[in-house]
């Protein structure tokens, strides 16, 4: 089995962006309402030609999915509009992971908000895991938008590395849009979070106080995997643990877009804390014009990377099974 842990619900039913609209316009539409103005069908209709097809033409089997990234909008301070858009938002991808379960497990969008709204984000959390099946929920570590918060490892966070360890779920580290014109949301910012997120994490003992948590950095961790030795030399120079330390709870995925990126990556990355991704349908759409290969189509960079076919199992489904145990106990129900 193939498994990629990285998609988003990104060819949505046009009543989600209607709902969306008009909390913006500040109405209160009910997202309990939305689920009646939603067919089926239209459900079916917005994955089976796009997501699914795609899955199928490059060898994939089972994508875990979440709500589009760039909408989240964690920087839009009421909580309750939040905690309405993001009950909205999962309830739709719980839909599509129903209908069709042999091609989508669901992930969560949290109703963050630059305040925090740690209530909401903890209610929603624990509804999409407990009540609806959910195998893990994103995190945005810069709700504002600007980078005006506190670091991942600030204990306003602990709160929910609790939840999620006392749930069984990791976080993948996931920012939305960026609110600084500086930074582009796909070019910049995402890669800027990944990055600026593991830095974070290496002189921090979070992990000493939350064996369990395990965090999945997307887009193959930024600029990571290309600076390795920076932070090696930053972590002699300061005395703080040796980045591969953070392994035991840090894992990438593999949504880079081109070979000698890819091979760096599954190259100076244990293949035990890689996870294969393509975050299709995502940032990049098209054919790189030099190969041939669609940008996001990462399996190929994978084969081409001529990994041990135990290495290969590892990242294709292994590690996925590993790190989101509740994705293992999932697929063994359906079995």
């Amino acid at each position: 089995m193939i498994i990629d842990v990285h998609g988003h619900y990104t060819t949505e039913p046009e009543p989600l962006h209607r709902f969306r609209s008009a909390q913006l316009r500040g109405e209160a539409p009910s997202a309990a309402a939305l689920n009646g103005q939603v067919s089926d069908e239209e459900i079916r209709e917005s994955v089976e030609e796009h997501q699914i097809r795609v899955l199928r033409e490059r060898g994939g089997d089972l994508m875990l999915f979440s709500p589009r990234a760039s909408g989240m909008a964690h920087h839009e301070p009421d909580a309750g509009i939040a905690n309405a858009w993001a009950q909205a938002s999962n309830d739709m991808v719980h839909r599509v992971s129903q209908l069709f379960p042999a091609h989508f497990a669901p992930v969560a969008q949290l109703p963050q908000t630059p305040e925090g709204n740690l209530e909401g984000v903890l209610a929603e959390l624990k509804r999409t895991v407990e009540g609806l099946g959910f195998v893990g929920a994103n995190l945005n570590p810069d709700p504002s938008g600007t980078w005006a918060g506190v670091p991942l490892t600030d204990p306003s966070w602990f709160p929910i590395y609790e939840a999620a360890e006392d749930l069984g779920v990791p976080l993948m580290v996931h920012v939305s849009t960026a609110c600084n014109p500086n930074f582009h949301t796909l070019g910049a910012h995402y890669l800027n979070a990944d990055t600026s997120v593991f830095m974070q994490l290496l002189p921090s003992d979070l992990f000493t106080r939350f064996p369990g948590l395990k965090l999945v950095i997307p887009h193959g961790g930024g600029a990571v995997p290309y600076h390795w030795g920076r932070y090696r030399g930053l972590a002699m120079r300061h005395g703080w643990q040796d980045p591969s330390e953070l392994l035991r709870n840090v894992f990438f995925d593999t949504a880079v877009y081109h070979q000698p990126g890819y091979d760096l990556l599954v190259d100076l990355i244990p293949a035990s804390n890689v996870l294969f991704a393509s975050e299709m349908l995502g940032a990049v759409r098209g054919a790189d014009p030099e190969t041939g290969v669609e940008w996001d189509d990462t399996l190929a960079y994978l084969r081409s990377s001529q990994r041990s076919q135990a290495d290969w199992d590892a990242i294709t489904h292994g590690n996925a099974l590993r790190v989101y145990p509740r994705l293992a106990v999932r697929l063994a129900g359906s079995s």
